[in-house]
C-alpha cells in the first residue's frame, strides 16, 4: 500500500460516546445492553428480531467493542489496511426513533462532535451528518443549512423510511428543496429491512445473514425505486444520492424496473398531463446516483460500474461491521474482498471521492 493513489473510505461508520449515552438510556428498540460480566462488552440491540427475551442477553444483537465508538481504533484500521481518508458516518438507526421535540438537539450535539473528530484529524476523516428526521420538515431544513457552517460535513446520511412512510412522501418536497439548493449529497442507507416474515421460521439459525445479505439490498432497492416513481427526481433534478452496497439490486433490476415503467396504465396525470416519471430511469441513475462498491464482489462492482459509470463509484469497508472472527487478525477479509473487486481502479478507490466531495487527503 505504499502507491501515492489516495484510498478514500467512503463508507464507514461510528457511535460517537454521545449516541452511545442515548442508547444506553433507553429500555426499547434500539438500545445498549449491558451484561452482568462486565468483561464483555455489551450489546447494541438495533432490530426487533434482536430484542427477543428466548435469546440468552450475551447473545442478542452484536458485541459493541471499541471499534464501533473510537477515533483511535479508526485510525488504526485505517493505517492497518492503507486507507488514507474515511468519511465517517453514524450507523443506523441514526435518530429516527426519537421524539420529534428530542431530534433537532442531538442532531446538532452529533453533527458538532463529528464535525471536531474531523477537524481534529485534517485530511484524514470527513464525515456525514445525521438529520432529526422525527421533528417537523422547517426544524430538518434549518439544520441542513447549519451544517454549511461545518466544513468537514460533506453530506448527510438518510434512512429508507425518510419521515417515516417512505421516499415517496410528499412531505419530503421542502427537504428535498433544501437538498437540492444546498448541493448536499444524500447518502441513503438501508436498517429497515424486510418483514421478518418472509425469512421464515428458521430465519434465528441463520443469525444476520438474510436481513444483511438480501433484506438490505433489497430495501434500499424498493426505497429508491420508490422514489423515482414519485417524480420527486424530476422535481428536483439537481438531487445528488449516494447509494450504499452498490446501489442495492438496482444494477440488476434496473432494466425490469424500466419495462414496468413503460408498461404500467394505473399513473395519476400530473398537472401538465404527463403519466409517471419524466426522466427515464437510466439517466436519473447517470445524472443523480453515486454508489459505493461495498459489495464484495468484481462483477457486482461491474455491474454497478455499467449502471452508472466508474466515476461515480466509490471504495468503502463498512466498518466496524463485518469484522473477522479469529482472535487476533489485523487485516478484515470483507476489506480485502473489496478491495479486489475493485482490480485497483484509481478512481474507484479515491480520485472519485476527492472530486465528488472536495477532500483533501494527506498521503504520505
Amino acid at each position: 500500500m505504499a502507491s501515492q493513489i489516495p484510498i478514500v473510505d467512503i463508507h464507514t461508520h461510528i457511535y460517537p460516546p454521545s449516541y452511545l449515552s442515548l442508547l444506553r438510556s433507553r429500555t426499547t428498540v434500539p438500545y445498549l445492553l449491558d451484561l452482568t460480566d462486565k468483561s464483555t462488552p455489551p450489546r447494541l440491540i438495533i432490530l426487533p428480531s434482536d430484542d427477543d427475551p428466548s435469546i440468552p442477553p450475551e447473545s442478542r444483537g452484536r458485541p459493541i467493542d471499541a471499534s464501533y465508538s473510537s477515533i483511535t481504533e479508526k485510525l488504526r484500521f485505517m493505517t492497518t489496511h492503507g486507507i488514507h481518508t474515511s468519511v465517517i458516518s453514524l450507523a443506523n438507526p441514526w435518530l429516527d426513533f426519537l421524539p420529534p421535540s428530542e431530534g433537532p438537539q442531538w442532531a446538532r450535539t452529533i453533527n458538532n462532535e463529528l464535525e471536531t473528530l474531523c477537524k481534529d484529524h485534517e485530511g484524514k476523516l470527513y464525515a456525514f451528518a445525521t438529520l432529526p428526521l422525527s421533528a417537523p420538515p422547517p426544524e430538518i431544513v434549518t439544520e441542513i443549512h447549519r451544517l454549511h457552517h461545518s466544513p468537514h460535513i460533506k453530506g448527510i446520511i438518510l434512512g429508507t423510511t425518510g419521515l417515516g412512510t417512505g421516499l415517496d412522501d410528499q412531505t419530503l418536497e421542502t427537504i428535498w428543496a433544501a437538498l437540492e439548493e444546498s448541493q448536499t449529497l444524500i447518502f441513503l442507507h438501508p436498517h429497515y429491512g424486510l418483514p421478518s416474515s418472509v425469512y421464515g421460521p428458521r430465519a434465528h439459525e441463520y443469525g444476520h445473514i438474510l436481513p444483511l445479505a438480501l433484506g438490505f439490498p433489497m430495501e434500499t432497492t424498493i426505497a429508491f425505486t420508490r422514489l423515482f416513481l414519485s417524480g420527486a427526481l424530476d422535481r428536483f433534478p439537481r438531487l445528488r444520492i449516494l447509494i450504499a452496497h452498490a446501489g442495492g439490486t438496482i444494477p440488476y433490476l434496473a432494466g425490469r424496473i424500466t419495462s414496468c415503467v413503460q408498461h404500467e396504465r394505473q399513473f395519476p396525470p400530473s398537472p401538465t398531463g404527463h403519466r409517471g416519471p419524466r426522466r427515464d430511469l437510466r439517466t436519473v441513475l447517470r445524472e443523480n446516483v453515486w454508489v459505493d462498491a461495498v459489495v464484495y464482489s468484481e462483477t457486482s462492482v461491474q455491474a454497478a460500474v455499467e449502471l452508472v459509470g466508474e466515476g461515480k463509484v466509490m471504495f468503502g469497508t463498512d466498518h466496524p461491521f463485518f469484522p473477522p472472527l479469529g482472535e487476533g487478525t489485523e487485516r478484515w477479509v470483507s476489506v480485502g474482498s473489496n478491495l479486489e473487486a475493485v482490480g485497483g481502479s484509481q478512481g474507484i478507490l479515491g480520485r472519485n471521492a476527492v472530486e465528488l466531495l472536495g477532500l483533501k487527503p494527506i498521503v504520505e
